[in-house]
């Protein structure tokens, strides 16, 4: 059987962890004009229910994280199909800062309930993937696997609170509104579809604060242009000194932006076949 807790690890245990900014960052528009916080908060909410409306998109996703003075952005990229909550993506990780050789794209299939890589390296074949429950995830696959999903990003908005209107602005060549508040996951987790709630609960659980600041630029359709987390969660390392008995605890800041464009782009996704998915032992990393 695949050790799900090493496959879960399989793109973060690639770069340093925490977080000292984004690339693609989450600046300020313009000065807001009169929106009345209910209005504000009914369009954060409905943003997720816009996306299924709009079909399909492109998506690309950038996550950044630091530690010890390490700063590295591991990058996607794809395609994803909102109604079938089916996506892929290709995902760069940096190159490791040892000048070690250049980790190849993972691929990443995104679906209900479960994360498909390729090029999982550690022992995996490369003509196989490897499988992952996302509800057995401590993060519930919203930063592990290096990259959050699409739609689960804009789920985790159904439980948006102290919502503000900042302003409009333009982003790649659309008009925008852009918003900014707080995600209480719990709340968002209730909020979500069936089929994504189970991974937003363990989320909920596994991250070190339950409020996750957001920003968010929606078009003239309610649909999600832009949208940046910044997520919180505890890594626990075992200490040499006393290994299997101490831990060490520390809190990671991990910033996540999603980019969508392209809507209702043919998406033709299709999920492995059981002969393909990997069986064996995942290597240390």
């Amino acid at each position: 059987m695949v050790q799900h807790g090493h496959a879960a690890r399989a793109v973060a245990a690639a770069a340093a962890v925490g977080l000292m900014g984004l690339a693609t960052g989450c600046s300020a528009a313009a000065e807001a004009d009169n929106e009345s916080p209910a209005e504000s908060a009914a369009a954060v909410h409905d943003a997720a229910d816009r996306l299924v409306r709009a079909g399909s998109s492109k998506a690309r996703t950038s996550m950044e994280m630091a530690s010890g003075g390490t700063r590295v952005t591991i990058r996607g990229e794809g395609v994803y199909d909102y109604r079938a909550r089916v996506g892929q993506l290709k995902v760069v990780l940096p190159q490791d800062p040892s000048g070690a050789e250049e980790h190849r794209p993972i691929t990443e299939l995104l679906a209900p309930g479960a994360l498909y890589m390729k090029n999982r390296g550690a022992g995996v074949p490369a003509d196989k993937w490897v499988r992952v429950d996302t509800a057995t995830m401590s993060d519930g696959n919203l930063v592990t696997g290096g990259a959050t999903d699409p739609l689960a990003a804009a789920e985790l908005l159904r439980g948006a609170r102290k919502v503000t209107y900042v302003g409009e602005s333009e982003l790649a060549g659309a008009e925008v509104r852009h918003y900014r508040g707080t995600v209480d996951m719990a709340a968002a987790a209730r909020a979500a579809s069936p089929v994504g709630r189970p991974a937003l609960e363990a989320a909920a659980k596994g991250f070190a604060k339950d409020q996750v600041p957001f920003d968010v630029y929606l078009d003239a359709e309610g649909r999600i242009r832009k949208v940046c987390h910044r997520f919180s969660f505890v890594n626990t390392k075992v200490t040499a000194a006393v290994k299997g008995k101490g831990e060490k605890r520390e809190v990671v800041d991990v910033a996540s932006t999603t980019l969508l464009d392209g809507f209702g782009i043919s998406a033709n996704i299709e999920l492995p076949d059981t002969k393909d998915i990997f069986a064996g032992k995942i290597a240390e990393n």
